[in-house]
């Protein structure tokens, strides 16, 4: 790993910290990458259902993954903070050959991971985690892999089975080598207050949602990682459908200038 490398895994790492908070806003492409990283974020994350919008392909594994590994390369090329990659499920069924798409996005620069359980058996996202710390360590990258469970998001249980099912899988998972647990759609107080007690010392990163309590009650319940998901891409997707039909309907051209990114200090963005 290089000495650049190296400092990137360090300090992600070290966003992670017990008195940490890292709020992550998702990126999807370098333009994103870079206006986030111009907010002030310490680090950037990607939304895998934004890489693969953005790429003309839905969510859900479908994103080819030299097509996912070229977008990393993009936005790595981009940004001088460390970088986190949504590799949904690895994009296969077999471990081995997830691990190796996985070593694609650290040769592009990626020095943390999302990896997801989804429909699939908690069995798999063991063996892919204990596959990609290993395929992490012969490629000397200290790898953060960022277990999600989905028991909430895709209903895999009956709402009061729902916790006991994810701090089951959230177990298996830390034994498995995760550095961190990954709960996206859980919002309850006493749900969040559990899984931070049941993971410790790993990291609970939580998804943004309507309802969900306010970063300070986040961070008060043991919360240490916030992560926009898809947010910030389907809001900027909802104004483009908003004003692309104004301009089709009426062809006015004020209401594209009400809101902008100025065209000259973007391009100063990529002369760094």
């Amino acid at each position: 790993m290089t000495i650049a490398k190296e400092t990137m895994s360090a300090a992600f790492r070290a966003l992670h910290a017990p008195d940490a908070f890292l709020v992550l806003p998702n990126a999807w492409d370098a333009a994103s990458a870079r206006i986030i990283e111009e907010c002030g974020a310490p680090a950037i994350a990607t939304s895998s259902a934004a890489v693969a919008w953005a790429r003309g392909y839905p969510d859900g594994n479908a994103l080819p993954p030299r097509v996912a590994a070229a977008a990393v390369a993009e936005i790595a090329r981009v940004v001088r903070v460390p970088l986190s990659v949504d590799a949904e499920a690895g994009y296969s069924d077999e471990a081995e050959t997830a691990a190796e798409n996985v070593r694609a996005f650290l040769d592009a620069g990626a020095v943390g991971i999302n990896l997801e359980d989804g429909t699939g058996a908690p069995d798999l996202l063991c063996a892919k985690i204990e596959a990609v710390k290993r395929v992490a360590t012969r490629a000397g990258v200290d790898l953060f892999v960022n277990a999600r469970t989905d028991v909430y998001l895709k209903k895999l249980e009956p709402p009061e089975r729902a916790l006991e099912a994810t701090l089951a899988r959230a177990a298996r998972y830390r034994a498995a080598g995760c550095d961190g647990v990954f709960v996206p759609l859980i919002k309850d107080a006493a749900d969040i207050r559990a899984v931070v007690a049941a993971i410790a010392p790993l990291p609970l990163n939580a998804l943004a949602i309507p309802g969900l309590p306010a970063a300070t009650e986040l961070r008060a319940l043991g919360v240490r990682r916030l992560s926009a998901g898809a947010g910030l891409a389907t809001a900027a997707l909802a104004r483009v459908r908003r004003l692309a039909d104004h301009f089709l309907r009426d062809g006015r051209s004020d209401p594209l200038f009400e809101e902008r990114i100025d065209s000259a200090a973007m391009n100063a963005s990529f002369r760094r």
